[in-house]
């Protein structure tokens, strides 16, 4: 453990209304620069098939599909150490400013938490009182290894469809 990796910009609709918040990008997303990057991991592929399109490959396209859903994406954390892709291997962990991030954008209604270090690390650092008129879940982790709580695809997505009523 090096240095501190970095999570990346947000993606962000003109008038989001949903926030999917990861916890950090694993080693492939790092690497190729894009979010849920790993081919195995179910994010994209939950997405789609919660709208009932066919997914798509190019990940400019796949960030276009999200905005105009009105889907926006970020990190809970910004900056922290990590040996490997687990979420359980990081330490000294520097949250995201979500909080000033909802108060740039109104439109956000809720924040999803894809799984539960993006949810616990969201509840660590910030207050829900902090938030106005907005939603916090925990969703099942879209990730491709294997947890304590994992889900079949077709539970994943059946718990992911709450982020529809939001849209």
């Amino acid at each position: 453990m090096n240095e501190k990796i970095s999570s990346f910009a947000p993606v962000l609709p003109d008038k989001p209304k949903v926030l999917i918040l990861g916890s950090m990008p694993g080693g492939q997303s790092l690497e190729k620069q894009e979010y849920y990057g790993n081919p195995r991991n179910h994010f994209w592929k939950i997405l789609f098939e919660l709208f009932d399109q066919t997914p798509l490959e190019d990940y400019q396209a796949k960030l276009n599909f999200v905005k105009d859903k009105g889907i926006a994406l970020w990190d809970t954390i910004g900056k922290c150490y990590r040996r490997g892709s687990l979420d359980a291997n990081i330490v000294d962990e520097e949250p995201n400013n979500i909080i000033e991030l909802t108060k740039q954008f109104p439109s956000v209604k809720l924040i999803a938490c894809n799984g539960g270090k993006a949810y616990d690390t969201f509840r660590r650092n910030f207050s829900i009182e902090e938030l106005v008129d907005i939603d916090v879940i925990k969703l099942p982790s879209t990730s491709p290894i294997p947890g304590r709580y994992t889900k079949t695809f077709e539970g994943k997505v059946e718990e992911w469809k709450q982020i529809l009523d939001y849209l």
